[in-house]
C-alpha cells in the first residue's frame, strides 16, 4: 500500500501535477463547501461582474451540506454529495476563478474532465458514508457566503489530515474508468 501524500490547501499547479489517480491525500489548510445553489450563484456574480465574490484561486470546494454541530463540535455529519449536480458550473470556474480541486462523490461529466486537463485541476472522492468520520478532521468551520442558502452557504474550513483519493489528475488519469478495466476480464 503506498503511502498518503499531504498537501496543503490551498494548493497550486506544482500540487496539482504531483498527484496521480489512484493517489489517497490527507489534505491540511483551508478549503471551501459548495454545492449546486451555491455554484451557480458564483457563476452569476463573475459573469455580472467579472470577478468572483470569494477568492477561489487555488482553492478546493468540498461539495457538503453538513448536518448542524451539536453543543461542543465544530460541524456536524459532514459526508460528500453527488459532484455532477456541479459539472455545469465547475469548468467556468476553473478557467474564471482559478479554482484548482473538488472533493465529492460519483463520476464527474467529460466537459469537467477537459477542464482539468486544461486549467490544472483535480477531483477527489471523500469516502461516501463517513460523514462522523470526515467530521472529525474539520477544526474550524466558518460561514463565509450565502448565509441565507443554510447547509448549502458557502463556509471556510480548516482541515486536519482530511482523507480523500484522487480520482481525476490533470493528466486525464481517471481511477474510476481504470478501476473497471482492471477487473474486467
Amino acid at each position: 500500500m503506498a503511502e498518503k501524500k499531504r498537501i496543503t490547501a490551498p494548493i497550486d499547479n506544482e500540487v496539482v501535477e504531483s498527484l496521480r489517480a489512484g493517489d489517497e491525500v490527507l489534505i491540511n489548510g483551508t478549503i471551501l463547501t459548495g454545492r449546486d445553489a451555491a455554484h451557480k450563484r458564483l457563476v452569476e456574480a463573475i459573469e455580472k461582474t467579472g470577478e468572483s465574490p470569494i477568492d477561489l484561486n487555488g482553492q478546493i470546494i468540498y461539495y457538503v451540506g453538513p448536518a448542524p454541530a451539536k453543543p461542543g463540535y465544530v460541524i456536524g455529519s459532514a459526508g460528500p454529495t453527488t459532484s455532477v449536480r456541479m459539472d455545469a458550473y465547475s469548468p467556468f470556474l476553473m478557467e474564471k476563478a482559478g479554482l484548482k480541486g473538488m472533493i465529492g462523490k460519483g463520476s464527474r461529466g467529460n466537459d469537467v474532465i477537459e477542464a482539468m486537463k486544461k486549467f490544472k485541476a483535480v477531483y477527489l472522492v471523500a469516502i461516501g458514508g463517513a460523514a462522523a468520520l470526515i467530521s472529525k478532521s474539520i477544526k474550524k468551520s466558518e460561514v463565509v457566503l450565502y448565509e441565507e442558502l443554510g447547509p448549502e452557504a458557502i463556509r471556510k474550513l480548516e482541515v486536519e489530515d482530511f482523507p480523500a483519493v484522487v480520482i481525476n489528475d490533470a493528466f486525464g488519469g481517471d481511477l474510476s474508468k481504470e478501476g473497471i478495466e482492471k477487473y474486467k476480464r
